[in-house]
C-alpha cells in the first residue's frame, strides 16, 4: 500500500502545479509564477495499491489574480484513493520561499 504521506506530495505538487498553469493562463503570462502551498487538506479515503497505475485529477474551483483554490483526486483500480483541497499562492522576488526548490 502507498504511504499516507507520499500520497499527500503527490496531491501536493499536482494541485500546485494546476494553479500555477491556471494563474498562468489567467493572467496572460509568458510562464507559470512561482506558486508556494498556503494550506491543504488530505483526506485519505481507502488504502491505495502499488499493483496498478495511479490517477491524478486536479481541477480549479476558485481564483483571483495571485492564488488559486485546487481540489484533487487520487485513483487506483478505477476507485478515489485520496481527495486535497487547498490553496497555492502566487509568490514574487524577495519572497522567502521565491524558488527555494
Amino acid at each position: 500500500m502507498l504511504n499516507g504521506g507520499i500520497i499527500g506530495t503527490l496531491l501536493d505538487c499536482h494541485s500546485n502545479w494546476t494553479a500555477a498553469w491556471h494563474l498562468c493562463q489567467q493572467g496572460r503570462l509568458d510562464k507559470p509564477p512561482c506558486t508556494v502551498t498556503a494550506d491543504y487538506a488530505i483526506r485519505l479515503l481507502r488504502p491505495t495499491p502499488t499493483d496498478s497505475p495511479l490517477g491524478l485529477v486536479a481541477r480549479v474551483v476558485e481564483s483571483s489574480a495571485d492564488r488559486a483554490t485546487i481540489e484533487a483526486v487520487l485513483t487506483s483500480a478505477g476507485k478515489p484513493r485520496a481527495t486535497c483541497r487547498g490553496t497555492f499562492v502566487a509568490v514574487q522576488p524577495g519572497h522567502p520561499a521565491y524558488h527555494q526548490w
